[in-house]
């Protein structure tokens, strides 16, 4: 069950991260929030509190190992415990490989796979210590299907896919009850596309997310039902998207 379970959410400003922390939040979860954008995790922590829920925040850079060992303190120091942490954060700034921005190669690395290394290293050994957790990452349908353009970001969320997989049988393995779950979204309304620079891939992309773009309010409710699930029962892997689309 999600009540008073403590989530550690990455990512948390805006999008996916910030409705799955309201939703949570409003079914009792107490939601540990991450981002760099404070200003935004402050207005969305008041808004729980207002609510009646239980929020906290912290400036996260997930590229620094540092920002997620903290946070994962800020939750134990809150309220005592860890049980999920949502590794949410993640740029997507597409383009063809000729256009060789590689500056941003190096970006969709740092942020979508050392940031998925920094928080599990972050929360594994408590997760390992008390013998149950849960891991959520959002990957993407590019880390299932080969696009062109998405050379880079579809190899970084094939690396999510891999890697939650291995984690999930380790854990089977050595009996430590850590749940990994996978979430790959399709075309969801977030702030995703702002961060490709190459204007021809994103006026692409804009035309595919305003013809078939649902809510992050689609994906919170997949979070809340993973989470919700027994804890001897992990559903590890989701691919969700608006059902008009073709992915």
């Amino acid at each position: 069950m999600i009540k008073d379970k403590v989530v550690i959410i990455t990512g948390a400003s805006s999008g996916i991260g910030a409705a799955s922390a309201k939703s949570l939040a409003a079914k009792g979860a107490k939601v540990v929030l991450g981002a760099r954008r404070t200003d935004n995790l402050k207005r969305i922590a008041a808004d729980i509190e207002r609510a009646g829920g239980y929020a906290v925040f912290q400036e996260l850079d997930v590229t620094k190992q540092s920002d997620n060992d903290e946070i994962v303190e800020l939750a134990k120091a809150t309220y005592g415990r860890v049980d999920v942490i949502f590794l949410n954060a993640g740029v997507m700034p597409n383009a063809m490989l000729s256009a060789m921005k590689t500056d941003e190669w190096h970006q969709m690395v740092d942020v979508n796979i050392k940031g998925v290394l920094n928080g599990v290293a972050a929360v594994l050994p408590t997760f390992t210590a008390q013998k149950s957790g849960h891991v959520i990452t959002t990957s993407s349908v590019a880390g299932l299907k080969a696009y062109p353009g998405g050379a880079v970001y579809g190899g970084t969320k094939w690396f999510v896919r891999d890697f939650m997989e291995v984690l999930r049988m380790e854990s089977a393995m050595e009996g430590t009850n850590i749940r990994a779950t996978t979430i790959y979204p399709a075309a969801i309304n977030t702030e995703l596309l702002t961060t490709i620079s190459d204007h021809a891939v994103a006026d692409t992309m804009q035309g595919i997310y305003d013809k078939y773009g649902i809510s992050a309010e689609r994906i919170a409710s997949v979070v809340d039902f993973a989470i919700d699930q027994p804890e001897d029962t992990v559903i590890n892997e989701f691919t969700v998207g608006p059902a008009n689309q073709p992915w």
